[in-house]
């Protein structure tokens, strides 16, 4: 009897296993390696000659562009909201957590329309800001906005649960010996939360230089001038420059993978020093 129930058992879980496998293959494996040959069945040479393009140089360029502003911006926005969501009880704090969550519950599509209709030419806001010559719809200051929003839960995500379990005693008791505030969060705090720190930021790079929907509806798309690297992607698949398309899609594969590497890495080390 017990061994049938184990057979029965074993049975059960390599149907499991060969059936995760088989879901995998047919929506990540065989998309990812079709890519990658797509992009260099011509040859490397040709795919040298495809992402040297002017129209790929600016799109890459403007994609870095964004991701080197909106990560510093909401490195420093999701470690002071997770600091006081982790270190205050006050009234409306589970308001406050939900509202973190926002990015993650909303399209960004519809995220990139309520832009429009927020900083647009024909809304008050806009007109204010286009009378002083500065414009936001359809330029690099929309398209920032757009991924700032989108990737602004990461950081604080990572960084509340890792202060939530450190507690607050370290911190007074460099208080309690002198420290001053920014003493405590330079050498006791920060310490502490490096790897959560590390790990949203990973997470908000890989988001900001991948965002399509939000960023798409802001930038009107326009060639050498707000055309991001996911835009490119799209524009010179539609224009039946399919080897360029792929390409580019290479790279974005890329950064993906390199992304899971270093989420690996952290996790190593985060587990490494909690055992």
């Amino acid at each position: 009897m017990k061994q049938s129930i184990n057979q029965k058992s074993n049975r059960t879980k390599l149907i499991l296993i060969f059936s995760a496998v088989i879901y995998l293959l047919l929506i990540l494996f065989i998309p990812a390696i079709n890519v990658f040959y797509q992009a260099f069945k011509d040859g490397f040479g040709d795919f040298i000659s495809y992402i040297t393009t002017d129209e790929f140089i600016h799109a890459i360029q403007l994609t870095l562009l964004i991701a080197l502003i909106v990560v510093p911006i909401n490195a420093i926005f999701g470690l002071c909201a997770a600091w006081v969501i982790a270190r205050r009880k006050f009234p409306g704090r589970a308001l406050v957590i939900s509202i973190l969550d926002v990015p993650f519950s909303v399209s960004p599509v519809v995220a990139g329309l309520m832009m429009v209709l927020l900083y647009g030419r024909n809304s008050w806001l806009g007109s204010a800001l286009e009378s002083v010559n500065f414009k936001v719809i359809f330029a690099l200051p929309g398209m920032i906005l757009a991924t700032a929003f989108v990737t602004m839960p990461f950081v604080a995500r990572e960084v509340i649960p890792v202060l939530e379990e450190i507690g607050p005693d370290q911190e007074e008791a460099a208080r309690t010996l002198g420290a001053s505030q920014w003493q405590t969060f330079w050498r006791v705090t920060l310490p502490n939360i490096r790897w959560g720190l590390l790990y949203g930021l990973i997470l908000t790079n890989a988001r900001a230089m991948g965002e399509f929907g939000a960023v798409s509806v802001v930038s009107g798309n326009i060639i050498r001038k707000t055309q991001t690297l996911p835009l490119f992607v799209e524009q010179a698949y539609k224009q039946y420059e399919t080897q360029t398309a792929f390409a580019a899609a290479v790279l974005l594969a890329c950064l993906g993978f390199v992304s899971l590497v270093l989420k690996e890495i952290i996790e190593r080390k985060t587990h490494s020093k909690t055992s």
